[in-house]
């Protein structure tokens, strides 16, 4: 349990075990019909805003599933106040589904009024970190629980940035209490298109913070003959992503998993199969944490 600003309590909720799938419309029916097993499915909460048959599918497979929300279009990282109706639209949905985690992005995409179809880097600065602290702030009390930020894959970098990603991360989740989504594909990409060292990015996350991981495939590209990597989730996970999630799992412990397909979506037994080696790293690693320890 944390306490926001206020003083009002934010809820901390207990994770999904092991490796879970993010649900996509192209499987709603397979998972329906099939049930597979898996630890655990995560749904962009934008996708179900509307109700009808999405919602109804989500809902459904909540009875049989651990579920985890994914927000995309919040825009914490937005320098004017965030949008009410937006949050509290996912403030209902919230209600209705009753995850066990709720996510949002290290990112805006918002300008006035106008929303972006990205998720937009922040320059990491004393300035851009209060306003996202407090929109966080603001989204915790809203939802009456603790949420995750995600870190994000970046192809450009502020020349004014004077605190190190990791860092920043560590910091919003110091003031605010939230917990940390790691994308180890995120630090991968990244990672290749800077320069850095993603061993070392790992080494300063706090690990009690971390409670959730992403992985996915990316794609590579070149531009003015420089290899850009492209974290667009449409290929399975590679083995240097796999190596780094090894790294990843000796640091933290074995944090919830899911596999991220987003284009090119596979079928749902190879989507499936990415889980499972997930699952099986998940399963040579100790016993869960408690999230008692991220209080």
């Amino acid at each position: 349990m944390t306490v926001s600003k206020s003083g009002q309590d934010v809820r901390s909720a207990a994770a999904p075990a092991g490796a879970g799938i993010g649900l996509r419309h192209a499987h709603h029916a397979a998972m329906m019909a099939d049930r597979p097993a898996i630890g655990w499915i995560e749904a962009h909460s934008e996708n179900y805003l509307g109700g009808g048959a999405p919602f109804h599918a989500l809902a459904t497979l909540r009875r049989d599933y651990a579920v985890s929300l994914h927000g995309v279009g919040l825009s914490l990282g937005t320098a004017g106040p965030l949008d009410e109706r937006h949050l509290g639209r996912i403030a209902e949905l919230v209600r209705r589904i009753e995850p066990l985690l709720v996510s949002e992005h290290l990112s805006w995409s918002v300008q006035g009024g106008v929303y972006l179809n990205d998720l937009l880097p922040l320059p990491y600065t004393e300035e851009s970190l209060a306003v996202f602290s407090d929109h966080v702030d603001e989204m915790q009390e809203r939802l009456g629980r603790r949420v995750l930020i995600e870190n994000p894959s970046t192809y450009l970098q502020f020349a004014h940035s004077t605190i190190p990603e990791p860092e920043f991360l560590a910091e919003v989740a110091r003031r605010t209490g939230c917990w940390l989504l790691l994308d180890v594909n995120n630090v991968y990409v990244s990672a290749r298109n800077h320069g850095f060292d993603a061993q070392a990015y790992l080494r300063a996350i706090p690990a009690a913070a971390v409670q959730e991981i992403h992985l996915a495939g990316h794609s590579t590209n070149v531009v003015n003959g420089r290899e850009i990597r492209i974290d667009d989730h449409g290929s399975p996970v590679c083995e240097e992503v796999w190596s780094l999630y090894r790294s990843a799992l000796a640091q933290f412990g074995p944090v919830p998993t899911l596999i991220e397909w987003d284009s090119s979506i596979p079928s749902l037994p190879t989507l499936l199969g990415e889980a499972h080696k997930a699952q099986a790293l998940l399963d040579s690693v100790a016993k869960p944490r408690s999230h008692d320890a991220a209080a």
